[in-house]
């Protein structure tokens, strides 16, 4: 393979405007995500310490292995919904290292109303225990809830089934579950640990079972306490819902690694590999090479230089379909085929991609779309020369592929390009945003501008004349909308992707994510019918 040609003035006016333009965006991110992750009101710290709890992150670092990276999901999800009453969706979930093993953890944040589950927090954990069914990944629950928020009730009630029933098939593919029981576990959410192969309470503070005490009291009339009814050494010496009884979160979460310490070891799937390389370009360069505006186009081989082993990269195709950026490199060893957008989706594009995704099915070589593009290209001559039909083979080629799939938004991902690009209805592994990308129909513009003009019609069909100030009201109102529904924070705060990461960690997630996807077996492909 050989080292991409960067074409790059990093010297220039443009350039430096870039950066300015991206680094002001990663510290409004940093802020956004360092107030979800600690800001929190000090009466709920002081109730936990009370309690003699840890807090979620304290857990973690006793949890996960010194030195070693763990990857937080969707740290901003639910970031403007709740009226910010539920940062993270109250919950941490994410792929780290313990005992060597790499695993799924699902944490409560007790912290956030008592840890107690909404809407988007079930959505987010079913979301980790997706990934943890499709890659073959062990989980270890962390248990602190106090159920579902009683306000929102019938939006946790039906979504939340399906974490139990994630747990029932990640046991019946043979992928352990550890549960570490801090906390109360009250009413569904007594069944994660419950349907665990693992599970460890701590005295005094861990809890399970379908009705607390207030609600026994008024079902039946019975008068219980806590520890009579759930606790650990009920559990543990008399129903045998748990394993475990210790005295401390410490030793709990001791326990735990030593448990995972003795799960077999995954064979992996063969992908091809050599020795990793670190990026031949600095990857701080990637602030000044993507737009301020996300109207101005790049060249995704300048990203693509900036991201894998060497900078290396072996081109497929690279004078036909020339919009779309065909090719091979390695990250952190790990061979990859590369999709990245220079453009609309045209006709040849569209071909190119159906043909490399099936070569790279063949080889066994996972792929990496990196989107920037507005879809495919419409038009009379367009159309007539097919591009529904040669957009339907390069979505077939996706669909149907095999080998994992991991697809990174770097800035447009709009209309049926999007689907092309393996958007998140079409099942990659993994989802990543940057700070600046936009998501969805169509632009923030083009969106307004539609809106607008089909609003101020039906306003004259009804003998409405609307004037000029109305008119620009009505855009700047349908504008502003437009702006927030296609922002990265909109899309995460619903789970739209894995969440949003600086473009400077882009390569050291991906590390992860590969690594983690080929704990499971890669089938042989079977692609459905190309219409000719």
């Amino acid at each position: 393979m050989q080292r991409i040609d960067s074409k790059i003035d990093t010297r220039s006016e443009l350039f430096a405007a870039n950066r300015g333009y991206h680094e002001n965006l990663i510290a409004e991110f940093r802020e956004r995500q360092d107030a979800a992750r600690h800001s929190r009101p000090e009466r709920d710290i002081e109730r936990l310490r009370r309690q003699d709890k840890l807090l979620v992150r304290e857990r973690l670092e006793l949890l996960l292995d010194p030195g070693t990276p763990f990857w937080e999901f969707s740290t901003l999800a639910a970031n403007d919904l709740y009226d910010g009453d539920s940062p993270g969706a109250s919950v941490v979930t994410g792929i780290g290292v313990v005992s060597g093993r790499e695993v799924v953890i699902h944490a409560d944040d007790s912290s956030v109303k008592g840890g107690a589950w909404y809407p988007m927090t079930v959505h987010k954990i079913v979301r980790a225990l997706d990934i943890a069914v499709e890659n073959r990944l062990p989980v270890i629950h962390i248990c602190d809830s106090a159920g579902g928020f009683l306000e929102d009730m019938s939006g946790v009630f039906v979504p939340g089934g399906r974490v139990f029933r994630n747990q029932c098939i990640l046991s019946k593919l043979e992928v352990p579950q550890v549960a570490i029981v801090v906390g109360h576990c009250t009413a569904g959410g007594a069944y994660v640990p419950a349907l665990c192969e693992h599970t460890i309470m701590v005295r005094g503070l861990g809890a399970i079972f379908l009705g607390g005490p207030p609600l026994v009291k008024a079902a039946t009339g019975e008068e219980v306490t806590v520890e009579a009814l759930g606790g650990a050494d009920m559990h543990t010496t008399i129903s045998g819902t748990a394993d475990y009884a210790v005295d401390s979160e410490a030793q709990a979460i001791a326990l735990a690694r030593n448990i995972v310490r003795e799960f077999r070891s995954p064979e992996k799937a063969l992908v091809q590999e050599r020795e990793p390389e670190d990026p031949y370009y600095d990857p701080q360069e990637l602030y000044g090479i993507l737009p301020a505006d996300i109207k101005v186009q790049f060249d995704m081989r300048e990203v693509i230089a900036r991201t894998v082993d060497g900078s290396r990269f072996l081109e497929y195709g690279p004078d036909y379909g020339t919009t779309l950026v065909t090719g091979f490199a390695h990250i952190f060893g790990y061979k990859v085929g590369i999709l990245g957008n220079n453009g609309v989706l045209f006709n040849d594009s569209s071909l190119k991609a159906a043909h490399f995704m099936q070569v790279c099915n063949q080889s066994r070589v996972p792929l990496l779309f990196l989107q920037n593009t507005t879809g495919y290209m419409v038009g009379r001559q367009y159309e007539e020369q097919g591009i529904t039909k040669d957009g339907a083979k390069m979505l077939m080629a996706q669909a149907c592929g095999s080998v994992p799939k991991f697809t990174v938004q770097t800035n447009a991902a709009f209309g049926a390009g999007y689907y092309g690009m393996c958007g998140r209805a079409w099942d990659p592994r993994f989802v990543l945003s940057w700070p600046n990308s936009q998501m969805g129909v169509m632009g923030a513009e083009q969106a307004a501008n539609t809106l607008a003009t089909v609003k101020l019609a039906q306003m004259r069909r009804n003998g409405i004349e609307a004037s000029d100030a109305d008119e620009q009201e009505l855009h700047t109102r349908v504008r502003e909308k437009a702006d927030r529904e296609v922002s990265a924070y909109y899309a995460t705060s619903r789970l739209w992707d894995d969440g949003v990461v600086d473009p400077l960690d882009t390569r050291n997630v991906l590390g992860v994510a590969i690594s983690a996807a080929l704990n499971a077996p890669i089938d042989e492909p079977r692609f459905g019918v190309f219409r000719a």
